[in-house]
């Protein structure tokens, strides 16, 4: 079973929905007992970071999800859920994240935010969420923010936007899409099988 944090914000839904088409057994739930024992969790997201930092604290879902990381669980974030991850963002009056990731979140150096469209991101490593794309896919893209890593190992893919920008990351069983894969597709669905396959393998 994979858990789908629910605190309130984002696309929970069509989340939801893909991981069920590609035969994951999602479970959209804000119970700890339920996110404990789940064998993969997904972060979704839409919205602000300092407001859903504040959600997740006020339910204790922040601890919880630190916890799991720490116990090895795979831990996927979507798009504002990617940007959670990390140490702080600077958006609005600035928040400090979960924590897992070291690095802050940063606006995007471009011209015209936010960035919506499909991006085409570069693999610069091998990961098991790209496995079996090739050395680059498109992506559907909706922000104004992306994160900066303090280490370029976490790095696993860039856009480019104005200038490039990191869209995937990993750290053991610490991964994050800037993007939707629930909205890109094929290979958006790929994505979200090989997470699924890594919940299974946990």
């Amino acid at each position: 079973m994979i858990a789908i944090v629910d605190y309130g914000m984002g696309n929970r839904r069509s989340v939801e929905k893909a991981l069920e088409h590609v035969g994951a057994e999602p479970r959209l739930t804000a119970d700890h007992v339920v996110i404990g024992g789940a064998g993969g969790i997904v972060i979704p997201g839409v919205g602000a970071f300092p407001e859903a930092m504040r959600r997740f604290r006020a339910a204790g879902l922040d601890e919880l999800i630190r916890d799991r990381a720490a116990a090895g669980v795979p831990i996927l974030g979507l798009c504002l859920g990617m940007q959670l991850l990390f140490d702080a963002s600077d958006e609005h009056e600035g928040a400090t994240g979960l924590g897992l990731l070291p690095g802050r979140v940063t606006a995007l150096q471009a011209p015209r935010v936010p960035h919506i469209g499909w991006n085409l991101v570069t693999f610069e490593r091998p990961s098991p969420l790209t496995d079996g794309l090739g050395g680059a896919a498109a992506f559907y893209h909706v922000h104004s923010l992306a994160p900066e890593p303090d280490n370029d190992d976490d790095v696993v893919g860039r856009g480019e936007y104005g200038a490039r920008f990191v869209s995937i990351v990993e750290r053991a069983n610490v991964m994050g899409v800037q993007f939707h894969p629930e909205k890109s597709s094929r290979d958006g669905l790929a994505l979200l099988r090989n997470f699924a396959r890594v919940g299974v393998a946990a």
